[in-house]
Order: C-alpha cells, then structure tokens, then sequence
C-alpha cells in the first residue's frame, strides 16, 4: 500500500497524492465537523473520541447533499429513472469549481427536491433514492 500525502492547496482545497495517483478534495464546515468532497462522493469527519480522533462516515443522506454552499447546474436524472452507481445525477458549482454527485449505488430516483439554478446548503438532500 503507499503512502498517501495530502497537501492543502488553500481555500478548503487540497491535493491528495497516493503513489502516482494524485486527486483533489474540497473540505468545509467547523473544526469538529468537516465535509469532505472527493470522488463524487461526501464524506463527514466528527470528531468521535475522547483523544479527538476522526473518523470517517457516509450514508444516502449525506452522499446525496451539497458538500458546501452551492448552486445547482444541471439534474441529471428524473423521478423514476434507473440509476447506476457512479452516475453522475446533479451537477453543481461552488467556488468556480463543478461538483459533481454520484449515485452512490445502484436504484431508482424516487424524488427531486431543487431545481437548476437553486442555491443548496449542506446537509440538505438534493434528491432521494428507493
């Protein structure tokens, strides 16, 4: 396994380098919970022990939410449809960079809840699944 290095770009972002694989992830939130964006998908970081370790957790809720503040481009999908995991459903734009969220397994899209245009919160879920 390699070593991974993260080197903080600034402004949330950061570059994540593993062996000769190098991605980007944009970080947001307060010092005791953090939203991490990367590859598609949101993770949340809390801290959950006493030594103020993190740890690291993701669920439809948060998979299918804004990572940050953001405005909706484009949905992708509509109530029904048949979705993959890794399809690309919404796409937004924060701080001049596109975010995209992913499904993050394989269903249906039971419900849509923006629009483009629209300006999300975190937390908020942008559309769900059955």
């Amino acid at each position: 396994m390699a070593d991974v290095i993260v080197v903080p770009v600034g402004n949330g972002v950061y570059r994540i380098v593993e062996g000769t694989r190098s991605r980007v992830a944009y970080a947001a939130g307060t010092a005791d919970s953090r939203w991490v964006f990367l590859d598609g998908q949101v993770y949340v970081l809390n801290v959950s022990t006493a030594s103020g370790a993190r740890t690291r957790r993701t669920d439809e809720h948060t998979a299918l939410a804004a990572p940050m503040p953001a405005t909706v481009v484009t949905i992708n999908v509509q109530p029904g449809q048949r979705v993959s995991k890794g399809d690309a459903l919404i796409l937004l734009e924060a701080m001049k960079m596109e975010l995209p969220i992913k499904a993050p397994r394989d269903a249906s899209v039971k419900a849509i809840a923006c629009r483009p245009g629209d300006l999300v919160q975190p937390g908020v879920p942008l559309l769900e699944l059955e």
